[in-house]
C-alpha cells in the first residue's frame, strides 16, 4: 500500500469574513498524480496556499508524512521536500534563467547542482539555449518551464504545481502535461496539481477532486471524473479535448 504523502483532515480557512475553504478532506499518496479542479474562486489556490501558511488553516489539520505542518513556518516548509510552481510562474524577472535555476536550488546539496541543471536542459533544451537571457524576456511558455526548472532544482518529493497551464498557447499546454506525465511515470515523483484545464489535469491524474465554492463535492479516478455527467457538464463541454 502505497505511503501518504499529505492530507488535509477537515481543513477550513478564511481571508477576513470570507470563509474560502469549508472543511476539506484530501490525501496524496506516494507516487500519485492528484489533481484539484474547480472554476475561478472555487478555492483551489487558497487550498494549496494552506499547505504554506498563507493563510493559515482556521480549523482542521494538514499533515506532511505523518507529522502535523498546519502551523509550521513557511521557511520550515520550503526545506522539507516540497516545491511550489506557483500561479503566474512568479519568476525574478530581471535575473538571468541561470540565476532562477540556481535559486531554486538553495535549499538543495550543491554537489548536486550541475547534474540538476543538466537534468532540467534535458527536460526544456530552449532554458539552455536561454542560460544568460533575462527571465523577464522569455515567453510565457518559456517563463513556465523556468519556474518548473526552479521547483526541481530543489529535488522535492512532493511537486505543488498551481494552474501551470494558465495564459499558455496550446503547444505549450501539452508539453507542459507531457512534462508532468513524465515526471511521474520515469522519475516517481508525486505530484499535486490545481488546475481549471480539467480535461488535461484528469487526463494524467491518478486521482481527482472538484472544489465547489470551498468544499470538495467530488472524487474519483482521473477516468471516473473524465466519464462523470456533472464533471462533462460544468468544466468540459464546449473545451477542446485535443490530448
Amino acid at each position: 500500500m502505497s505511503q501518504t504523502i499529505l492530507q488535509y483532515h477537515g481543513v477550513h480557512a478564511h481571508y477576513g469574513a470570507i470563509h474560502a475553504l469549508r472543511g476539506v478532506d484530501l490525501t496524496v499518496n506516494q507516487g500519485e498524480i492528484v489533481t484539484l479542479i474547480g472554476a475561478n474562486g472555487a478555492g483551489k489556490s487558497t487550498l494549496m496556499m494552506t499547505l504554506f501558511g498563507k493563510p493559515v488553516a482556521s480549523a482542521g489539520k494538514i499533515e506532511y508524512r505523518g507529522d502535523d505542518i498546519t502551523r509550521t513556518p513557511t521557511h520550515k516548509i520550503s526545506r522539507q521536500g516540497l516545491a511550489l510552481v506557483p500561479e503566474g510562474r512568479r519568476i525574478f524577472a530581471r535575473m538571468t534563467v541561470l540565476e532562477n535555476l540556481q535559486m531554486g536550488g538553495c535549499f538543495s546539496d550543491p554537489q548536486h547542482h550541475a547534474a540538476d541543471l543538466q537534468r532540467i536542459f534535458g527536460m526544456f533544451p530552449i532554458l539552455e539555449q536561454r542560460l544568460q537571457q533575462r527571465a523577464g524576456t522569455l515567453s510565457g511558455g518559456e517563463q513556465q518551464m523556468l519556474a518548473i526548472g526552479r521547483a526541481l532544482m530543489s529535488r522535492p518529493q512532493l511537486l505543488l504545481l498551481d494552474e501551470p497551464s494558465l495564459g499558455l498557447a496550446p503547444l505549450y499546454i501539452k508539453q507542459v502535461f507531457r512534462i508532468i506525465r513524465e515526471l511521474n511515470e520515469r522519475d516517481g515523483m508525486t505530484i499535486l496539481l490545481v488546475e481549471q484545464n480539467a480535461h488535461h489535469a484528469l487526463n494524467v491524474a491518478h486521482r481527482g477532486y472538484v472544489l465547489q465554492h470551498g468544499e470538495i463535492v467530488l472524487t474519483g479516478s482521473g477516468e471516473e471524473l473524465l466519464a462523470s455527467e456533472e464533471v462533462r457538464a460544468a468544466y468540459l463541454e464546449g473545451s477542446s479535448e485535443a490530448a
